[in-house]
């Protein structure tokens, strides 16, 4: 909301070249990522998307690194090719990436001296799962070949799960996924 004016759930990126140490940027507020696509904008609202007890929508991400130039692309979908960061960017990932996450993320300024009250994906913890809670599904590596694979050694990690929670699974039709999310400031948690 600081950065957009308003709460819409959008497609955006944010690019640390020190592992988030002190540099980084949104989008195309500052020159790193490079985008080659006009029909989807970086930072754009995402619509429809999903309601509690109601119809879920998912949207689909792959990122690779390609073997000649060093560039790390990011894909929208099965034919949006949206950009990519350029290899000069990075020190950590110059060759490939030791560590893969997905999750949620929320800034706590702890107003009032308590936890904040933001919630991360539906506002609901992982326990009551489809329709109600949010997730990643079908979770998959791009190997040094440019394959498609099931990640080894999936786990999990959550700073205060009475806030925020993530639970991991695996079956035929989603592959390895994990829901997650939380309310953030509640009884069980201050």
């Amino acid at each position: 909301p600081d950065l957009y004016g308003a709460n819409n759930t959008r497609l955006f990126t944010y690019w640390p070249s020190d592992a988030y140490q002190a540099t980084g940027c949104y989008n195309l507020l500052c020159s790193g990522f490079i985008q080659v696509n006009s029909e989807i904008a970086m930072g754009a609202s995402i619509s429809p998307v999903s309601a509690y007890r109601n119809s879920q929508y998912d949207i689909s991400i792959l990122i690779w690194k390609d073997p000649k130039e060093g560039h790390w692309w990011m894909q929208f979908g099965n034919g949006y090719v949206l950009g990519y960061w350029p290899s000069f960017l990075f020190s950590y990932l110059a060759e490939s990436a030791s560590m893969i996450e997905w999750g949620g993320e929320v800034v706590n300024s702890e107003p009032d001296g308590q936890h904040t009250s933001t919630q991360m994906g539906s506002g609901h913890f992982p326990e009551e799962g489809f329709g109600k809670s949010s997730y990643f599904r079908n979770i998959q590596v791009v190997d040094s070949s440019n394959n498609l694979k099931a990640p080894k050694e999936l786990g999990t990690f959550t700073e205060q799960s009475n806030c925020y929670d993530v639970q991991t699974g695996s079956n035929g039709d989603w592959g390895h996924y994990f829901y997650y999310g939380g309310p953030g400031r509640n009884p069980n948690c201050s």
